[in-house]
């Protein structure tokens, strides 16, 4: 970590030191091509081994079947909350939303501009302090989805499992905990992902979309909103983010390379741990926001008992090299986000500059 901050921001967000070296050491000319990645034409053969080879390791990781397809497009997750219902709501323009936090607030938002949204449970009264049980659902089977949001950034909520919903397709915005743990994808119908939390840089968001349905989306869809469009281009029919989807591959081989999703997921519950334990024995001087069992193991929220003494501890910790800790702008208080590429030991070191800071403070 010479000459590098712990990051802790919630995205975008860090990414494998190996990953950085690599791209730096080639960003001049890739081997044996002569040229900059930032440079090349997407319809070249080089990057056609690259974006292939990325989906490849993709659904290696993700252990997907021939029933889905994996495409890499732009506008971030949010213009996925509006791709979603303009594509697949139909033909019955009825769905299901459970409500998490602020970014299904928002995919909620755009998807009443459709069709018909029921809520399908909420927890804003608790101030989304955790997930609701599976017997709080009040489902309508005659959906053409169920949304939800896997892992909240904002309030470090997290999904243990996925809602039963029947029959009907399961649509999940995964954007902050995608690759941190294996997840059985046939329970899915579609999963997208902006790619600045544990996958990439900001500028690529992922969609893997069950193959069979493709065929809601109308030819009467704008062109560039729909998903056929992609599928059948391979991600290729407008110029993609590149350098993205380069990172991205990276990415894939780097979690492959350390043990895939399992592994990921054993190392990211051990720093989350960590964390959580200095929270639970400091007597009540921090305050976890999240229930217990609604707890994430990406973002780590929580507070202390005055705002004075909360931006006390975010400048001493910027100080001290700790960037990112403050909370979000729209419910304050301390964050610690800890993606995939987190270092363990920078987990341990905020954990000692917290230890400290409450002797000094409590």
């Amino acid at each position: 970590m010479q000459n590098r901050v712990y990051n802790f921001s919630a995205g975008p967000a860090i990414l494998p030191e190996d990953v950085l070296k690599e791209a730096q050491e080639n960003l001049f000319a890739l081997p044996g091509v002569g040229m900059s990645i930032l440079e090349i034409s997407h319809r070249s053969k080089t990057f056609d081994n690259i974006i292939n080879e990325a989906k490849a390791d993709l659904i290696s990781l993700l252990n997907l079947n021939n029933d889905y397809d994996v495409l890499f497009l732009q506008g971030g997750a949010s213009l996925q909350f509006s791709m979603v219902p303009l594509n697949i709501m139909p033909p019955k323009n009825k769905a299901d939303y459970i409500l998490t936090g602020s970014w299904s607030k928002k995919a909620q938002k755009e998807a009443k501009r459709v069709g018909t949204v029921n809520v399908a449970a909420s927890t804003e009264s608790e101030n989304f302090n955790r997930i609701p049980k599976q017997e709080e659902l009040k489902l309508d089977p005659d959906a053409s989805y169920v949304h939800f949001t896997s892992n909240n950034t904002i309030f470090g909520t997290e999904w243990q499992k996925e809602p039963e919903v029947g029959k009907v397709p399961l649509v999940c915005d995964a954007s902050s905990n995608i690759l941190s743990k294996k997840i059985n994808v046939n329970k899915y119908g579609l999963i997208y992902a902006g790619a600045q939390k544990n996958m990439g840089p900001a500028g690529v968001t992922l969609v893997i979309i069950r193959k069979d349905l493709l065929e809601r989306s109308s030819d009467s869809l704008h062109t560039m909103l729909n998903y056929k469009t992609h599928s059948d281009g391979n991600s290729l029919y407008n110029t993609p983010s590149v350098f993205g989807i380069y990172i991205i591959g990276l990415v894939a081989k780097w979690l492959i390379k350390n043990g895939g999703l399992d592994a990921m997921h054993r190392i990211n519950k051990e720093k989350a741990d960590l964390l959580y334990k200095c929270i639970d024995e400091s007597n009540g001087f921090f305050k976890g926001h999240a229930q217990k069992d609604s707890r994430s193991i990406m973002n780590i929220t929580f507070r202390l008992s005055s705002e004075e003494l909360e931006k006390k501890l975010v400048a001493e910790a910027t100080a001290a090299g700790f960037d990112g800790v403050k909370g979000h702008r729209s419910v304050g208080g301390l964050r610690a986000s800890i993606y995939n590429a987190f270092p363990k030991k920078g987990v341990e070191a905020l954990v000692q500059f917290m230890k400290e800071f409450q002797k000094k403070n409590g």
